[in-house]
């Protein structure tokens, strides 16, 4: 089982990989980048993206109806832009599941539905301790 350095690695093999992060969207904080970051600073992207991931998680519009304790409220978060996607996968843990990976594709090169595949199954053997 995967810990931190090595998902996000295993993440950045994925094609037209930019860059990615495990960024805990309670503080906004990166627990972990690899790559570039938009903007160039991986700090001010983990804030800004853990607002977007707080804003899914805590707003039930976007939560599933039946919520399970187990799991976070939101699966993952997709944006796009011209030239890019932002793929944010939640992360279930042992503990409180405030933790998300990020991934950063360019558009051109990137595969979205093998991305979101992918980042899925690292999410479900990252292991956090």
């Amino acid at each position: 089982m995967p810990g931190i350095d090595e998902c996000l690695l295993e993440a950045m093999r994925l094609p037209g990989a930019r860059g990615a992060a495990l960024v805990d969207w309670t503080s906004g904080l990166a627990l972990g980048t690899v790559g570039e970051a938009p903007g160039g600073d991986h700090e001010t992207t983990a804030a800004e993206a853990a607002e977007l991931a707080r804003l899914a998680a805590e707003h039930g519009a976007f939560t599933a109806g039946d919520l399970d304790e187990e799991r976070p409220p939101v699966e993952d978060l997709i944006v796009s832009n011209q030239d890019s996607y932002h793929l944010l996968r939640f992360v279930v843990t042992s503990f409180d599941s405030t933790v998300f990976l990020h991934l950063w594709l360019a558009r051109e090169e990137g595969n979205l539905a093998l991305a979101r595949i992918r980042l899925g199954e690292m999410a479900d053997r990252l292991v956090l301790a």
